[in-house]
């Protein structure tokens, strides 16, 4: 992973779109969780890369108060180590949200699937129109 920022695509996994047809949600449900999967997966990445920044920074640090050199970078240097062990800590805690919400969003799908599934089945593989919700309701 380089330490350059790449650009991410703008469209959203799922789009809110107001159809909430059976396979529709499944679909929307499963963008969703595959993208929370891969945020997850950058993230951790990003967190171990920081982590090793902040290592390696830390030891020049003290090569530099080795060498001798003016008080000033050491301190300097000290303070972006810091800084990367705070970033990664706080990136660490990023990726922990997004694999609770990649599960959740797993256990969603499964959940939808088993209350809706057989429903689906049914209106599905009739000839006859079933009509909109809310057409008994008056």
């Amino acid at each position: 992973m380089s330490s350059e920022l790449s650009p991410r695509p703008t469209a959203t996994p799922a789009p809110a779109d107001g159809d909430n047809r059976y396979k529709s949600v499944q679909l929307k449900l499963k963008k969703l969780a595959a993208a929370m999967d891969s945020s997850s997966d950058e993230l951790g990445a990003l967190q171990r890369e920081m982590r090793a920044n902040a290592e390696r920074t830390e030891a020049l640090a003290v090569d530099i108060a080795n060498a001798d050199l003016d008080t000033r970078f050491v301190e300097l240097t000290n303070t972006v180590a810091v800084a990367l062990g705070g970033a990664a800590h706080d990136v660490s805690k990023l990726h922990q949200s997004a694999q609770d919400v990649a599960q959740t969003a797993h256990e969603t799908q499964r959940t939808h699937s088993t209350l809706y599934s057989a429903l689906d089945d049914v209106r599905s593989s009739r000839k006859e129109r079933t009509p909109k919700p809310g057409f008994f309701a008056r």
